[in-house]
C-alpha cells in the first residue's frame, strides 16, 4: 500500500490560461497525472525544462508558502507564483502530515529572516543568519521531523561536495523513517541516493531514468575523466 504523504497529483489544464508560458514547456504541457512511488523522488533535467515550476506548483497546492517555509509561513517579498498551483490537485496518502517544509535555495535567506522575525516568539528556533547559507541549511535539515513532507528546490546550491554527502546521509536516514522528499536537483551526488526515483524533464515527456543515465552524472564523469581534452575543445569552440 502506498503510504506516502503525496501519492499522486492531477493537473486540470482548464485552470491555465491558453496563452500561458506553462503551455510552452513541453514536459509540463504534456503532463496530466503523476504518481509517486518512493520516499525520495528527484526531478532532474536541464535549466528551463519545468522542474522548479512543477515543484513550486505542488508546494503551493499542498498549502506551503511560495517562497518557502512550513505551511504556517505566510510572508511574501515578491509575488511571482505561476498559475500551475491552481490547476494541481493533490491525492494524499492515509498518514496524517505532522510536519512539512518547502525549501527554495534562491529564497532561503528570506525564509531565515522570516523565521527569526515572525515565527520565533518563544525563542526556540536557531538564528540561521549566524551561520553560512550552507551550514544554516544543514542545521535546518537536522532539526526536521522524520514524519514529514519535504519539497526542495536545488538544496545543493550552497553546499560543498562534502556537505552534499552530509545531506545525502540525512535524506536517506529520514526517508527510511518515513519522510517523503520531492527534490529538484542538478547534483550528481544527491542523485546517487539508492532506491530513489529519478524523473527526467529532458525531452517532450516526463520519464524515469537510472542514475547513470542522467546528464548530471554523464557530464560530471566525462569532465573528471577527460578534463584537459574537454577544456581544450571548449576553448577552441570559443
Amino acid at each position: 500500500m502506498n503510504d506516502l504523504y503525496i501519492r499522486e497529483i492531477n493537473i486540470d489544464w482548464s485552470f491555465v490560461n491558453e496563452n500561458s508560458y506553462l503551455r510552452k514547456i513541453p514536459v509540463l504541457s504534456s503532463l496530466n497525472h503523476l504518481a509517486f512511488h518512493r520516499n525520495i523522488t528527484f526531478f532532474a533535467g536541464e535549466n528551463g525544462t519545468g522542474k522548479s515550476t512543477l515543484l513550486e506548483g505542488i508546494a503551493v497546492a499542498s498549502g506551503f508558502n511560495a517562497e518557502g517555509g512550513t505551511r504556517n509561513y505566510a510572508f511574501s517579498t515578491y509575488d511571482d507564483v505561476s498559475e500551475l498551483s491552481e490547476a494541481i490537485r493533490i491525492i494524499r496518502g492515509a498518514r496524517k502530515l505532522r510536519f512539512g517544509y518547502f525549501l527554495r535555495a534562491e529564497s532561503f535567506y528570506n525564509v531565515a529572516s522570516a523565521t527569526m522575525t515572525l515565527y520565533n516568539d518563544d525563542g526556540t528556533l536557531p538564528d540561521y543568519h549566524s551561520e553560512s547559507h550552507g551550514e544554516s541549511f544543514l542545521t535546518f535539515i537536522t532539526r526536521c521531523d522524520p514524519n514529514g513532507l519535504y519539497l526542495m528546490d536545488e538544496p545543493e546550491a550552497a553546499l560543498s561536495p562534502q556537505r552534499q554527502l552530509t545531506l545525502l546521509i540525512h535524506l536517506m536516514s529520514m526517508a527510511e523513517k518515513g519522510a517523503q522528499f520531492i527534490i529538484a536537483t542538478h547534483s550528481p551526488i544527491l542523485l546517487g541516493i539508492p532506491n530513489a526515483e529519478i524523473l527526467s524533464f529532458d525531452g517532450d515527456t516526463l520519464h524515469p531514468l537510472e542514475y547513470e543515465e542522467t546528464e548530471s552524472y554523464k557530464i560530471t564523469k566525462l569532465f573528471v575523466e577527460n578534463r584537459e581534452r574537454i577544456l581544450k575543445e571548449l576553448m577552441e569552440e570559443d
